[in-house]
């Protein structure tokens, strides 16, 4: 069968040769349009349709409805490589034949030989030029070029309806044969946004410094205020049946500006002081009137997240909470600064004598404090902890691991580390280092 009269004229072979080439790049611009579309990233394509970006909400029409895109997509796909396929097999198939039987072949042996080269130049062409170059470029700017090619998808998505229609129905009755949800399982995690961040960082458009700020919002955000509140044992407080010296005494010795007051034990607190008024009055000679100078502190269950105190904080007459038990036993408090260093880290004056929460080791492994928040532990060796868990520090977590109250030297193995207490305060886990695993080597015979 001829394709539109053959014409051996070098017009007529130019022609040719222009509409295969045109067919492939056909080709590339729905490949383009695939990727660039599926690839681009939602957030932004809304912040681009909300300054008035062209072809912005198309774009995110179709990565709203992706079954009906695709669709769209891989018929254009199919009839381009269908049609280019056929036509240039039978248009320069008889030239390569015909070539190739001047160089002295049969006839028999040229036409598949001819026809096999053309093909393979075809499909070489259309995988450079159709596939590979445009995938490649939607990977660089995919929301800018999906911008771009979304009015000329949506048009042809319209054409082809009726196709498109049958296609996507037909993807969704084997998606309900094959029992898979249709809706989309891509979420956002932790992990990923943490690589976007280290990209940023790379990249020059994050300083570290504020890598470091995001990532300890995300790890507040994950949180329970006991991961973050100043244990009871830690505690300094205003016992108010105590005599005038012992809590002017308190008072001076203290570097905190707000104290919680109890009645006779940290079981019975009744508000909190502002250390700094008691001593104006204190230097003023009147004398201690500790009552009259008690301020309300909201009371917060331990199960509160650690955001949630952040607002109740906020209200607060004082800006300190304290935090009960579900049988009402106090078990610390946090204020604002409690927050600020869960996000920034320990400021040095308040780690002024105080040992640091982690030290790497030359050999790579680190020691670790046993109060040191788990995240920031596992953020520090990388392991990945489990989403569900009752403990808040590093000590919780080695006693989660043994199941009993451990003695020196006692080790847990998680995650290819080695967790070995090497340090306790009374019954309290001080110290941990934390030490790779290497795998031991087979010896040869």
């Amino acid at each position: 069968m001829e394709w539109l009269g053959r014409d051996p004229s070098a017009a007529n072979v130019v022609t040719e040769v222009f509409i295969v080439l045109a067919l492939i790049l056909l080709n590339g611009l729905f490949a383009l349009s695939e990727l660039a579309v599926v690839s681009a990233r939602r957030p932004r394509l809304k912040t681009m349709a909300a300054a008035g970006r062209a072809g912005a909400n198309s774009a995110l029409a179709l990565s709203a409805q992706p079954g009906r895109f695709l669709s769209a997509v891989q018929i254009g796909i199919t009839l381009i490589g269908t049609i280019n396929g056929a036509y240039s097999g039978e248009t320069f198939g008889e030239d390569a034949s015909a070539y190739l039987q001047g160089l002295g072949l049969s006839q028999p042996m040229a036409d598949p030989i001819g026809f096999g080269i053309v093909v393979a130049v075809i499909t070489y062409l259309s995988v450079i030029i159709g596939e590979l170059v445009p995938k490649n470029l939607a990977l660089r700017n995919a929301e800018g070029i999906a911008c771009f090619v979304a009015p000329i998808m949506t048009a042809f998505s319209s054409a082809a309806r009726p196709i498109v229609w049958l296609l996507d129905a037909s993807t969704n009755l084997v998606f309900r044969l094959l029992g898979i949800s249709q809706e989309s399982g891509s979420t956002v995690t932790d992990e990923e946004i943490k690589t976007v961040i280290a990209e940023a960082e790379t990249a020059g458009v994050l300083e570290s410094g504020e890598g470091e700020l995001i990532s300890g919002v995300m790890r507040l955000a994950d949180r329970g205020v006991v991961g973050i509140m100043t244990p009871r044992t830690d505690v300094v407080w205003i016992d108010i049946t105590a005599s005038d010296d012992a809590i002017k005494e308190r008072l001076i010795s203290t570097p905190h500006s707000r104290l919680p007051v109890g009645e006779g034990s940290t079981d019975k607190m009744i508000g909190v002081v502002q250390t700094r008024e008691l001593l104006s009055n204190v230097l003023r000679g009147e004398a201690l009137d500790l009552k009259g100078h008690i301020r309300k502190a909201p009371m917060i269950p331990e199960t509160a997240a650690a955001l949630d105190v952040l607002s109740v904080l906020r209200d607060a007459e004082v800006p300190m909470a304290l935090i009960h038990d579900e049988y009402g036993d106090f078990e610390g408090l946090v204020t604002p600064a409690d927050i600020l260093e869960a996000i920034a880290g320990v400021f040095k004056s308040d780690a002024e004598g105080l040992e640091p929460y982690a030290v790497e080791r030359d050999d790579g492994s680190w020691l670790l404090s046993g109060g040191m928040p788990v995240d920031e532990m596992a953020d520090k060796i990388g392991i990945v902890l489990p989403e569900n868990r009752s403990y808040e520090t590093v000590a919780g977590f080695v006693l989660a691991g043994l199941q009993h109250l451990p003695k020196t030297g006692e080790y847990i193995d998680i995650s290819g580390w080695r967790f070995e207490v090497v340090d306790l305060d009374s019954r309290r886990i001080d110290k941990v280092l934390a030490s790779r695993l290497v795998p031991l080597r087979r010896r040869l015979p």
